[in-house]
């Protein structure tokens, strides 16, 4: 059993995903082999809310190339977009960044 801080990698932190932080929804990039359940239940022990939904994705790596050199990809990873309940309190990382 991997711990909830193995589970989430880091926070995304871009416009759009800021923009959803209104309406409760928080954006982290997560171990590619966690399920929603295991991401539903990481982010309640860390951040102390409750969580309503879990959508993931796989974002897949871009192919790059430095000079004449042969093409390459970047690493690819899994996204989750977490949805809170509407009487959680706010995950207060993402508190000044809006």
């Amino acid at each position: 059993m991997k711990s909830a801080y193995d589970i989430i990698v880091r926070p995304i932190v871009t416009e759009q995903s800021m923009s959803e932080t209104e309406n409760k929804k928080y954006v982290f990039e997560v171990a590619k082999e966690a399920s929603k359940l295991e991401i539903k239940q990481a982010v309640e022990e860390v951040f102390g809310v409750t969580v309503s939904d879990v959508n993931t994705l796989h974002v897949r790596g871009k192919e790059k190339r430095v000079g004449n050199n042969p093409k390459g990809r970047t690493k690819s990873w899994k996204k989750a977009i977490v949805k809170l309940t509407a009487d959680s309190k706010t995950i207060e990382f993402f508190e000044g960044m809006v």
